[in-house]
């Protein structure tokens, strides 16, 4: 099958979830579809990953946006004109003229659209259009706006959340099909737009990619909390880790320390490292600082309370052995039991208490991190995330 796939930054280096995601599949996908690729990029740095992307796509087309969202430009479009905040930071017309001539000159199978910010940049066609949400944006951004203290900002952001729920929405609808992560999120799409044909892709994880750990016994423990600090969701489980959680584990555990790892660390994270409080702002393409932070810890803790998101860094612990001390939000798709596989807790206590106990039991820890291994062995494996993708694009084939 020939497919065009859209996506809103370029899948390479695997570093932001939506990336690790989008490389994989595509990776899978191009064993047996001939793939097309347009993306977004923010400097021209970036193009010296398209090599990489041009081993398994025939084609890749990049277009730049703003370095930064907040521009003049962008602010005075989303005042002024119909589209949300986050459609008018990922628009950009020279792609959206790019595509017409493409789909003009060359013949698609399929439209892959990945994320709905994109979908203004797909003319008016018959060919079949997949929409795949890597998250409700809808509600992520609502979780922001209702934690805002400022009124007039409230006022302000809500008038955008509102324009955001209506055009998220109605491109679901324009799609011939929408792919959701998780069943979470398949029933949210579900309610918001009943009678919606939903697919379900969850994530997955590179198994080969990550050392696995074969101690669970430390003397000088220590908590890990891995992310991309661009998404505000992941901004807020730190702070929570950092100021509600890990001094109640250091009560236990003087020795303990926590280690914030990751890319886009805000200032005020990093302007916290100390002897206890370790800060690694990682490049973007620095996979082997990522496995090793996975390695060298004693257990993942993850305050997550924000919905959407990938939760690759929670496949990324389990297939690491690595014990997993996280929510019930971020619990969400990994399809794994609260004291099997994982532990969860909604409360800065219960996080700081589940932590404690693994780190006072090394074989309960063991426990875990083996069963979490074998569940993502088991269900998690981009290739088998791949062949569900595979068999919903056969649904629209020759439509």
């Amino acid at each position: 099958m020939r497919v065009l796939m859209l996506t809103p930054y370029l899948p390479f280096p695997p570093s932001s979830g939506g990336q690790v995601r989008s490389y994989n599949l595509i990776k899978h996908l191009s064993k047996a579809h001939q793939i097309t690729l347009f993306s977004l990029i923010k400097t021209d740095e970036e193009r010296r990953f398209i090599p990489e992307l041009k081993k398994y796509c025939k084609k890749v087309f990049v277009f730049k946006r703003s370095k930064s969202p907040w521009t003049l430009r962008n602010v005075l479009l989303t005042g002024l004109g119909p589209y949300p905040f986050l459609v008018i930071r990922n628009l950009s017309p020279q792609e959206r003229g790019a595509i017409s001539e493409e789909l003009a000159k060359d013949k698609y199978d399929l439209i892959h659209a990945e994320t709905f910010y994109v979908m203004p940049h797909i003319p008016k066609t018959n060919i079949p259009i997949l929409l795949v949400e890597q998250t409700i944006e809808y509600l992520v951004y609502k979780h922001y706006v209702e934690s805002l203290k400022n009124p007039i900002l409230r006022v302000l952001f809500s008038i955008d959340l509102t324009k955001l729920k209506y055009w998220e929405t109605l491109f679901w609808k324009k799609a011939n099909g929408v792919v959701a992560v998780s069943y979470a999120d398949k029933d949210e799409t579900l309610k918001l737009t009943p009678g919606l044909d939903v697919g379900l892709v969850p994530n997955g994880v590179d198994l080969e990619f990550f050392k696995i750990k074969k101690s669970w016994k430390d003397e000088h423990p220590k908590i890990l909390f891995v992310a991309n600090f661009k998404w505000l969701q992941n901004v807020e489980a730190a702070q929570l880790l950092l100021d509600e959680v890990f001094p109640k584990i250091h009560k236990k555990f003087p020795a303990a320390r926590v280690s914030i790892v990751g890319q886009h660390i805000p200032e005020a994270i990093i302007k916290r490292k100390s002897e206890r409080i370790l800060v690694d702002n990682l490049a973007e393409d620095d996979q082997e600082g990522i496995r090793e932070a996975y390695f060298q810890a004693s257990v993942f803790v993850s305050p997550l309370r924000g919905p959407g998101g990938t939760r690759l860094k929670h496949f990324a612990a389990m297939a690491s052995k690595l014990p997993l001390v996280t929510t019930s939000v971020g619990a969400e798709g990994l399809e794994a039991r609260d004291g099997v596989h994982l532990s969860v807790s909604d409360t800065p206590e219960g996080l700081a208490s589940a932590t404690i106990n693994l780190l006072k039991s090394p074989r309960q820890a063991e426990k875990l991190a083996v069963s979490a291994r074998e569940l993502v062995e088991e269900k998690f494996s981009w290739y088998k995330m791949s062949r569900f993708l595979d068999k919903i694009y056969a649904k629209y084939y020759g439509r």
